[in-house]
């Protein structure tokens, strides 16, 4: 991952951490783990996706990885029953078939070798055990930045090489191949929708302000003048309702599947 990008924990929650919370419930709730289960969240970020583990699967232990210090600082004061180490998706710092259930949130996408971690979160998992991991649609479901990138685009055509939508991976058929080339069995992706409500439109604005993340961070680079142009882009974009809100919605493709008794 880009380590510039991904440091701030306070700035990440504003942006996306807090609609990352909601798909997270679902996400542990449709992976069905039996309680008293070791899990393993990679690529834990601020620790959402940990802290539903806990709240949502009685688990037994929950560990989470990431290679950012800002967001496992703001991990470990979030959730402070967990455990976390610092590490990559690429090489996880775990003994083989130490964990009964792998997951991972919002993070697939970032890493360099998708390949290479769905072979070390197979690597790590049970024989039996279950791997999960979730991305939001950026083509076309998460619309808080569809909005974004198609109004940066409009006004800077190069902007299109930072937009979240050419990530290829973020599809039902990609994910597939990603868990079946890994060695996974039974491998389903399942989309889930959530709303996505700004209270007005500063609220949908601020986060981007923050510079954690692709959107964020370009933002951040623009002038103060094309910074505005932008703004007033989005503002006269969005779809916003007489009291001022701006109710959107985001989707999120799931991808799981279970550990075969050979992982490769």
């Amino acid at each position: 991952m880009v380590q510039e990008l991904w440091a701030g924990g306070d700035a990440y929650e504003a942006y996306v951490g807090r609609w990352s919370r909601v798909v997270a419930e679902e996400f542990v709730r449709l992976l069905d783990v039996p309680a008293g289960r070791r899990w393993l969240d990679v690529g834990c970020g601020t620790g959402a996706l940990t802290g539903c583990a806990l709240r949502v699967a009685s688990p037994a232990h929950v560990i989470g990885v990431d290679p950012s210090k800002g967001f496992l600082t703001a991990a470990r004061e979030r959730v402070p029953r967990a455990s976390f180490l610092r590490g990559g998706a690429q090489a996880l710092p775990l003994r083989d078939r130490s964990m009964h259930a792998v997951i991972s949130g919002l993070a697939l996408n970032f890493v360099p070798d998708p390949g290479r971690a769905a072979a070390e979160f197979a690597r790590v998992v049970t024989p039996g055990g279950v791997v999960g991991a979730y991305v939001w649609d950026y083509a076309e479901g998460m619309a808080m930045m569809r909005h974004f990138w198609d109004a940066a685009v409009a006004l800077d055509p190069a902007a299109a090489e930072l937009d979240e939508g050419r990530f290829s991976l973020c599809r039902p058929d990609s994910l597939t191949r990603l868990w079946t080339d890994a060695g996974l069995g039974e491998v389903r992706v399942h989309a889930i929708e959530i709303p996505t409500a700004f209270t007005d439109f500063d609220d949908y604005w601020s986060p981007f302000l923050g510079g954690v993340g692709p959107a964020p961070g370009y933002v951040m680079s623009l002038s103060d003048e094309r910074r505005r142009a932008l703004r007033d882009a989005l503002r006269a974009n969005l779809p916003t309702a007489a009291d001022g809100r701006v109710t959107l919605t985001a989707r999120a493709w799931a991808v799981y599947g279970e550990a075969t008794t050979s992982p490769r």
